[in-house]
């Protein structure tokens, strides 16, 4: 064996593979990709299964906060349409796109789980009240500018033809 091949092969023995449970904090990236090739390879005994069940869990969790932070960009722009009088004439087409864009993007994430519909709904009211500070906040209008009860129901909201008078 060449001296090349014995530094190499002396090389190999001094750093052993992370466990994966120590890869998982040190490497996310590889951590997935072994966790993947695990299961490929059908060897269930070697998954990290306590960090595997956190991250499934934890993909939901990040589908319904994207979907409050959608809803509440939404309804964010559907109050400044109907009360930000003094900035309508220069910025209602940029909220109209802006209306649209968030109706597109929550239509699609609902689609691809329509069982959080209900979510949005039980948070309808929290996220519309949100939605009413970040405008009071945006425009410089006093909250009481906008009713504490929401405009619309979630089913006008998320209407796409549907924009308030």
């Amino acid at each position: 064996m060449n001296r090349a091949n014995q530094q190499q092969q002396k090389h190999m023995v001094a750093e052993p593979q992370p466990s994966t449970n120590s890869l998982y904090e040190t490497d996310y990236h590889l951590w997935v990709l072994e966790t993947v090739k695990q299961l490929e390879n059908q060897q269930f005994n070697q998954v990290d299964w306590e960090h595997l069940i956190d991250e499934v869990l934890d993909l939901s969790r990040r589908q319904k906060r994207k979907l409050e932070s959608l809803l509440t960009r939404l309804l964010e722009h559907l109050l400044k349409l109907k009360y930000w009088e003094s900035e309508k004439v220069n910025n209602q087409n940029h909220w109209k796109r802006e209306i649209r864009n968030f109706r597109k993007q929550i239509k699609k994430e609902l689609r691809d789980s329509p069982s959080l519909k209900t979510y949005l709904s039980d948070q309808f009211l929290e996220l519309y009240q949100d939605a009413r500070e970040l405008v009071a906040d945006a425009s410089g209008l006093s909250l009481q500018t906008f009713p504490e009860q929401p405009i619309a129901d979630l089913e006008q909201v998320l209407d796409e033809t549907w924009l308030p008078q």
